[in-house]
């Protein structure tokens, strides 16, 4: 178990994490630290516990905001995955029409081929 000192809010934290993971933590303290001083600039007149909160309350704002982003994204992935699967669907049944056709046409040349390697009889003109 690792641990780091981070600074927020004036106050100076030691927080535990796992191994190797003190360069994230100390780069989502800096992100609150950067909230809270966003928020002490924008309402100076306010108490620090209150900066604190509404800071917290905009870091949570922007969480649901990327959980329903990536919700949508989801969905919107689900919703290509059934597009696509209907189109390679739709794709195989008109190979095999286009397979089925060529084949047929095939047949048919081969046929007329055969017809024109027979000897002409008599009978074959009427006229």
């Amino acid at each position: 178990m690792a641990a780091v000192i981070v600074n927020i809010a004036g106050r100076t934290y030691r927080l535990s994490c796992d191994d190797g993971q003190e360069p994230r933590l100390e780069q989502l303290a800096r992100y609150v630290e950067n909230k809270i001083l966003s928020m002490r600039d924008s309402f100076k007149e306010i108490g620090e516990p209150r900066i604190v909160v509404m800071a917290a309350l905009a870091i949570a704002d922007e969480a649901e905001d990327s959980r329903n982003k990536a919700e949508t994204t989801g969905q919107e992935v689900i919703s290509l995955r059934a597009e696509l699967e209907a189109a390679q669907k739709a794709l195989a049944a008109m190979e095999a029409k286009v397979t089925r056709a060529v084949e047929d046409t095939a047949e048919r040349l081969e046929a007329l081929a055969s017809d024109m390697h027979k000897p002409v009889q008599k009978d074959d003109f009427p006229f």
